[in-house]
């Protein structure tokens, strides 16, 4: 059979390939607008939460100093100098009354002025910048406090030349001002909150003038012009170290600006991001885009390749097609046959791979349920104990309030304050623990944190009449663990013995004792209760198993208590006493001898 070759069609041009390019090329101009976009938003939303932090730190740290000037213009000292100012004792104890409450409140420094504005005792009378005898009546804290409101300024010390943020109040004597109350606090610490980040802070005053900043070469400079009211102002107030404040050159297309204004203050706080951060997230997006635009183009290039090699290849066997049709049916009925098959095996595939992916998706969201469940009951359970010292502490103050022992009641309300500190010190270290952050161990006195543990939990152990039995060495023994962990696990195991006591008739008691063992010391708790049945010592560390109601605990104590230990490098062991009751053992590795004021695990942001 003769047969006449196929004509052979036109094959495509490298040329299509370029003018596909050109037509291509385009969309990456929206592809930057949607990712700029995107990106700002981000950047925008993650610069908004950080500015709303700085502002709350910032506020929280200037009302906590605000009521002190009318407080403390009340005491007796103080107006025993104000009645008498000739009065050398009554001022060297007026001096002596403020050190002591600058370093109880952490106040930068505090004095008391007469009417005329001179300086009659300070917190800093033994320093050399000290304010006695120095005259402020120019400041407009004074002025306002005189006036009869609560003085507000911010300035350069003109004695110390350090900054601070002013609370002044005057002092009443049968509604005649005798005299002015200043604190002075000091805000160079909330400039070293902000660290090493591309983002900026700036901070300005009411004069447009930069007073706190992360860039200390933009501090008192002017973010605008100033007039001549405010250049006037600024020269009889004096808050800055110039008169005439340098323009703050920033150039307003490099930077992402978010401001935010403080009604109390008239202060206004940005948050500065560079440009450059967004452009370069835009730049590899883009880069990413032009590199699937070439990779998409490479691509069409070799299927077109492909496709010329084709039709060389059905070109070369026209001729023997004839001769060959009896063998390609052959094969077409086996490769059909085949295909069914493989298409059979592809929808399985697919079908156990869309199973599995599903299956992937479950697990991880009941993954994350677990983990929040676990945080939150966490949470709950380490807060129970400091909360009902508190509730202690506030039922006992207002009583001590309604007897006018209000020393008495400011102790109590000093105790709650620590409390809430512990709480905060326990969410920061357990938020810590979920994100498995890791605290080297360090120095720590046993016999503090045992008190710790005890006074926390004594009305509820002088409530339930528990006789405690401590056989503890009069030297202080040093561990190696955490503050805030080491308290956390001595006080669940202390609320536990109390809670296996609860139903048993008197005596109920509990002992402390420690043995040295090597280099490891090991802390000995035991109570006289039922004791740890078969089934609490297998699983004790589990989370969530307890013998007790739901109302009445979690199961998470223990768990709790052994997963700190471990992490401490030391080891919590169950066991039963030989006369009765549980038998539980802390072992420590011991210490090198030290002082741990507050450890780096317990300091919070």
């Amino acid at each position: 059979m003769n047969t006449t070759p196929s004509t052979i069609p036109k094959r495509p041009r490298w040329r299509s390939l370029a003018l596909l390019a050109l037509l291509l090329a385009p969309l990456l101009w929206p592809l930057q607008y949607v990712a700029e976009r995107y990106y700002r938003t981000q950047l925008t939303e993650q610069n908004r939460q950080t500015l709303d932090l700085y502002v709350a730190n910032l506020l929280g740290t200037l009302r906590r100093y605000e009521v002190l000037p009318p407080i403390l213009g009340d005491l007796p000292g103080l107006r025993t100098v104000l009645a008498t100012p000739g009065d050398e004792a009554a001022q060297a104890a007026a001096n002596q009354l403020l050190k002591r409450v600058r370093q109880q409140t952490g106040a930068d420094v505090i004095y008391l002025m007469n009417p005329k504005g001179e300086t009659l005792a300070a917190s800093n009378w033994d320093q050399q910048d000290t304010f006695v005898r120095g005259n402020f009546a120019f400041r407009p804290y004074f002025q306002e406090a005189l006036a009869g409101r609560l003085g507000r300024f911010f300035g350069l010390g003109t004695t110390s030349g350090k900054r601070g943020y002013y609370f002044a109040s005057a002092v009443y004597d049968d509604n005649q001002k005798i005299g002015v109350m200043v604190i002075k606090v000091d805000l160079d610490h909330t400039e070293s909150l902000w660290g090493n980040t591309p983002e900026q802070l700036l901070v300005t005053d009411n004069n447009g003038v930069v007073i706190l900043t992360s860039r200390p070469d933009w501090r008192f400079h002017a973010s605008r012009p100033l007039d001549k009211a405010e250049r006037a102002s600024i020269a009889a107030i004096q808050p800055y170290p110039t008169q005439s404040p340098p323009p703050l050159q920033l150039d307003p297309e490099a930077w992402l600006t978010q401001s935010r204004v403080l009604d109390e203050t008239g202060w206004s706080v940005s948050i500065l991001a560079p440009r450059v951060v967004l452009d370069r997230s835009v730049r590899t997006v883009v880069a990413i885009g032009g590199g699937a635009l070439l990779v998409l183009i490479l691509l069409l290039g070799l299927l077109m390749q492909r496709r010329r090699h084709y039709l060389d290849r059905i070109a070369l066997s026209t001729r023997a097609r004839q001769e060959l049709e009896q063998r390609v049916q052959e094969r077409t009925q086996d490769l059909e046959r085949l295909n069914s098959r493989l298409k059979q095996e592809v929808l399985e595939r697919e079908q156990a791979q869309q199973e599995l992916v599903q299956a992937q998706d479950e697990l991880v969201q009941a993954s994350k349920l677990t983990a929040l469940g676990t945080m939150s009951a966490s949470i709950s359970h380490e807060l129970n104990q400091p909360l009902a010292a508190i509730r202690s502490y506030a039922e006992n103050a207002g009583v001590l309030l309604d007897h006018q022992r209000t020393e008495d009641a400011r102790g109590n309300l000093k105790l709650i304050s620590q409390l809430t500190e512990r709480m905060a010190s326990i969410i920061a270290h357990l938020r810590a623990f979920a994100r498995r952050d890791r605290h080297a161990p360090e120095s720590v006195a046993l016999q503090p944190a045992i008190d710790d543990a005890l006074a926390l939990l004594a009305k509820r152990r002088r409530a339930m009449d528990v006789e405690l039995i401590r056989d503890l060495p009069d030297a202080t023994l040093w561990v190696q663990a955490g503050e805030t962990r080491l308290r956390q696990v001595l006080s669940n195991l202390v609320a536990n013995a109390l809670d296996a006591l609860g139903e048993r008739p008197q005596p109920r008691r509990i002992w402390i004792s420690t043995e040295l063992q090597g280099d490891q010391l090991e802390l000995h708790l035991r109570d006289n209760g039922p004791g740890f049945s078969e089934s609490a010592l297998a699983h004790a560390r589990e989370p969530f198993f307890t013998t007790k109601t739901s109302a009445q605990g979690l199961g998470l104590g223990l768990a709790i208590c052994d997963t700190l230990m471990r992490a401490l490098g030391g080891e919590l062991l169950f066991a039963n006493h030989s006369q009765g009751g549980a038998h539980l053992i802390l072992r420590l590795r011991t210490a090198e001898n030290g002082v741990n004021i507050q450890p780096p695990e317990d300091i919070t942001v």
